[in-house]
């Protein structure tokens, strides 16, 4: 049932985000607050319907609730992403911020979670989570917090490019990310991993492993990676935004693509195992 729901919402959202660079102006606005929209019931659903409610209101309360918090005092006082306002493109605003801004937080924050918590030994088929509980930990907020954050070398550089929000002062910048300033990115990393380290205290253990019906959210996770590319360089004449998300978000992104892979074969190696050996053949032919 999670995982049926789950990929349902998965294949509307990646056929929303397929439509993305085929539109263009208020159309293309509206089709971006649907594609968060999407992300979020995505996310905080698999979460509900995985894992309970508690662990549904954990990641509410510190993705939502508290992306709209750092979203509101940065368009307030500039800490600590920059000096920046919110165009009327991207629905009703609160406190200057549009609803969805949180709600993006949110559908991302979820698959970054669980693809750490499965880099650091919290699957079934990870054998990548050796050492201390204490390292593990900080290997499992590190791996989050990069993988959140990294996203937003993708997202800016759009967003900007659409005029969905603008810099008042954007220097210094990463070098071909003119218009959006490097203390944008700190400010990520720094709230990603104020998030990442209040999510598992509030969701209790059931947030500490990740099972087969996770695999929606892992996808969604190397979608997002991999299709982010693609349209950067290629349909969104972006591509100095898909060489740093790229090399960003690889840092969690390549290592899940690899475990993926390899869970895949030692599955499809355990089914040939199992296959019964007809009388007479010779098996090693």
């Amino acid at each position: 049932m999670t995982r049926r729901i789950s990929w349902a919402l998965l294949a509307i959202l990646v056929l929303a985000q397929i439509c993305y660079p085929l539109t263009t102006g208020d159309t293309r606005a509206g089709l971006t607050v649907a594609t968060v929209v999407l992300g979020w019931l995505l996310s905080v659903g698999h979460a509900l319907l995985s894992r309970g409610p508690r662990v549904a209101a954990a990641l509410v309360a510190v993705a939502t609730g508290g992306g709209f918090a750092i979203e509101a005092i940065g368009v307030a006082t500039g800490v600590p992403f920059g000096s920046y306002d919110y165009s009327g493109e991207l629905g009703p605003k609160l406190a200057g911020v549009p609803l969805i801004i949180p709600l993006a937080w949110t559908w991302m924050a979820w698959p970054a979670w669980l693809a750490a918590v499965r880099l650091t030994g919290g699957g079934s088929t990870t054998s990548t989570g050796g050492g201390s509980t204490v390292g593990r930990w900080a290997g499992r907020i590190a791996l989050a917090t990069v993988g959140l954050a990294a996203w937003d070398l993708f997202l800016d550089p759009q967003m900007v490019a659409e005029g969905y929000w603008v810099w008042r002062d954007a220097t210094p910048a990463l070098p071909g990310l003119a218009g959006i300033p490097v203390s944008n990115y700190l400010g990520w990393l720094l709230f990603a991993v104020l998030m990442m380290s209040a999510l598992r205290p509030l969701a209790g253990p059931a947030a500490e492993r990740t099972d087969r019906r996770d695999h929606p959210m892992t996808a969604l996770y190397l979608w997002t990676y991999f299709s982010s590319i693609l349209a950067h360089a290629v349909f969104l004449d972006l591509p100095a935004s898909a060489l740093w998300g790229a090399a960003g978000m690889s840092v969690t992104a390549i290592p899940l693509a690899v475990t993926v892979l390899r869970a895949r074969r030692a599955r499809e190696t355990r089914q040939e195992d199992h296959q019964p050996h007809r009388p007479g053949v010779d098996a090693t032919r």
